[in-house]
């Protein structure tokens, strides 16, 4: 891959393609030129960036050549993945195509960028659950060892998607006008409500958003041994994801020491006052790259339990930023 790489960004149309976009930009990501791609009904159209219009191709098997770089997403990755790594391209995927695939890395660069260098091809984005829970219990994880994490996920609707935001928009407006409320989106209303999230139920009970926490979580963290269990919930909220963690770990620590190794952490920003009641919220997470970290607390049912409240912009962090950080990486091992 040349130091300059001429990139292509696959479903550049949806919500974490705009985003990805904008960090591109914000970051000075480097490039030699820049393809968009997206599925055909939005082929055609023109696309302001950087002060210059490009027109969106529709995504094919042949719209790799000359590429170096995808940045990868929406249902058509799946299909083209394969044959823009046959053209010669590095791919990294922000879909759960690959993510549990053991010849693909799953990466958080915060965590285990090493396993970048041992790609095929492909490098998978973790799921943005499981970005924002990660990123700042890894530092536990290093100094304490992890032997347990008990998630329940707050999750805005902009995880399914800019449609599913407009539907939330929509939806409270009709609802505070006394008018009927559409769904069309999401399964239920979403706006004043809250319900689990809308991804398969499986035969145990969780749905795939919950499976994903526990195996990408193993696999980012490279510990089997790991126990996790999780409820992911959709809740009225635009933008960025907050989770309720609580985690037992072999060696104790206390809060303050918790504190004190995130606020030095990469990635994470403590946002812990108790006495003004003033913890992360999703309304302030949103925009930022950091994942906020606070509600910091002994867990007393657990010999060495700590508790914690996070919040981070999935459609950043837990997507977008994620991504392009995983790029400079690969760029700096040319």
């Amino acid at each position: 891959m040349l130091k300059n790489p001429h990139v292509a960004v696959l479903g550049v149309t949806g919500a974490v393609g705009q985003e990805l976009l904008a960090i591109l930009e914000e970051r000075k990501f480097p490039f030699a030129s820049l393809k968009m791609l997206a599925s055909a009904r939005s082929a055609g159209r023109d696309m302001q960036f950087m002060d210059r219009t490009y027109k969106i191709e529709e995504a094919t098997p042949d719209s790799f050549k000359g590429i170096d770089l995808v940045f990868a997403g929406g249902s058509i990755s799946k299909a083209l993945a394969s044959h823009a790594v046959k053209a010669g391209a590095v791919v990294v995927d922000n879909t759960s195509a690959f993510r549990m695939d053991p010849e693909v890395p799953l990466v958080i660069p915060e965590i285990n960028p090493g396993d970048i260098a041992k790609h095929k091809g492909i490098i998978a984005n973790p799921n943005c659950s499981t970005i924002i829970a990660l990123v700042p219990l890894w530092p536990i994880h290093k100094v304490a060892k992890i032997k347990r994490i008990i998630a329940a996920t707050y999750q805005a609707a902009s995880g399914a998607g800019a449609k599913a935001m407009e539907e939330l928009k929509l939806q409270t407006q009709d609802f505070l006008a006394g008018r009927p409320v559409k769904k069309e989106v999401l399964p239920h209303q979403i706006a004043f409500n809250v319900f689990s999230h809308n991804s398969k139920i499986g035969a145990d009970g969780y749905n795939e958003e919950e499976v994903k926490m526990v195996k990408e979580t193993k696999k980012i963290f490279h510990d089997d041994a790991i126990q996790i269990t999780a409820t992911c919930v959709r809740v009225p909220v635009l933008r960025a994801h907050s989770e309720a963690l609580y985690v037992e770990t072999e060696k104790p620590l206390s809060p303050d020491e918790a504190r004190e190794l995130l606020a030095k952490a990469p990635g994470v920003k403590v946002i812990d006052d108790r006495e003004k009641n003033y913890f992360p919220m999703p309304l302030e997470t949103t925009g930022q790259d950091d994942i906020w970290v606070g509600r910091l607390r002994v867990d007393p049912t657990v010999k060495n339990g700590l508790a914690m409240f996070v919040s981070g912009d999935q459609i950043r962090k837990g997507a977008a930023t994620n991504a392009v950080q995983i790029a400079e990486i690969l760029l700096k091992q040319q």
